[in-house]
């Protein structure tokens, strides 16, 4: 078994895509639907003194994690300093919405989270107005 610090066992990978339900929990993305699949994020990384404890594991598409980094929040566009959003403590519509193809940040953490995984990337939205065609995201 390895010693990094961020090691994550197979029986907790497992356990954070079942609670997940498969699905990106920050674009809802399913990972039958990526190209490359989904992989566990720290939503505090480990770099900031994150845990592998799974109430800071979260469920992330490729691109979503990749982007995010070991990032825990960034400014909004008025410079506030703005934490991302948590899939363990925070609910999801309450921050993001729907229209189109496009998710959009409804609060500060909101709009944080969509600015820095960049989730309104132009080939996310491609990806996303044709799995909603297909019926296989929400509109």
């Amino acid at each position: 078994m390895p010693s990094r610090s961020d090691y994550i066992s197979e029986s907790t990978r497992r356990l954070v895509e079942k609670r997940a339900n498969s699905h990106c929990e920050y674009c809802l993305i399913h990972e039958e639907d990526t190209y490359v699949g989904c992989e566990i994020d720290h939503i505090i990384s480990i770099k900031h003194s994150g845990k592998n404890d799974v109430t800071n594991l979260a469920f992330s598409c490729l691109s979503c994690n990749r982007f995010k980094g070991t990032d825990i929040g960034s400014l909004t566009e008025k410079g506030k300093l703005t934490r991302f959003y948590n899939p363990r403590t925070d609910n999801w519509l309450e921050h993001f919405q729907i229209v189109g193809n496009m998710i959009l940040g409804i609060t500060d953490i909101g709009e944080v989270t969509v600015k820095i995984l960049r989730i309104n990337d132009e080939e996310r939205l491609e990806e996303r107005e044709y799995l909603q065609e297909m019926g296989l995201f929400p509109k």
